[in-house]
């Protein structure tokens, strides 16, 4: 196995695993966002209304796969649908003022469950190679992106 592959095998499965602890640190109410639904809040966020055709191509599924976790969104006050301003036969779908705070709540919780995981098992030096190592892996996350993939993920809050 050559270099790179273990390289790849490696950061693959911490980040897998961290994913996994984040999901599983955020509170379990019925208020709380699934990761689907987060990820279309934060896009939202970050590009403004959007037609489900667009979110659906950001999160790489079909527009059917999106119309549960939207129906969601919208009953809960979280997203509102308009008709497109230049094709009225689509919708453009909206964060609310109440998908924003659902996506700072639940940023907020992840985040601190990190900052505190970080600070108890890393020393100041480790936290700062931690810190460069997430800038790097956001530049191979970009790699190949302007290449028919779609426009990946928004930013962080």
């Amino acid at each position: 196995m050559s270099e790179a592959t273990q390289t790849a095998e490696s950061v693959r499965w911490a980040v897998s695993r961290l994913s996994s602890r984040l999901r599983a640190e955020q509170p379990g109410d019925e208020r709380s966002l699934s990761r689907l639904a987060s990820s279309v809040l934060a896009n939202l966020r970050h590009s403004g209304p959007l037609t489900v055709g667009a979110l659906a191509a950001i999160e790489g599924l079909r527009p059917q796969s999106l119309t549960r976790v939207l129906n969601a969104l919208e009953s809960e006050g979280r997203v509102a649908r308009r008709p497109d301003e230049h094709d009225r036969r689509a919708q453009r779908i909206a964060i609310t003022d109440e998908g924003r705070e659902a996506l700072r709540t639940h940023v907020r919780d992840g985040n601190r469950w990190l900052a505190g995981a970080l600070a108890e098992t890393l020393t100041p030096a480790e936290r700062e190679i931690v810190r460069v190592a997430a800038g790097l892996l956001l530049q191979v996350a970009e790699h190949g992106a302007g290449e028919g993939r779609g426009p990946g993920a928004a930013p962080p809050l």
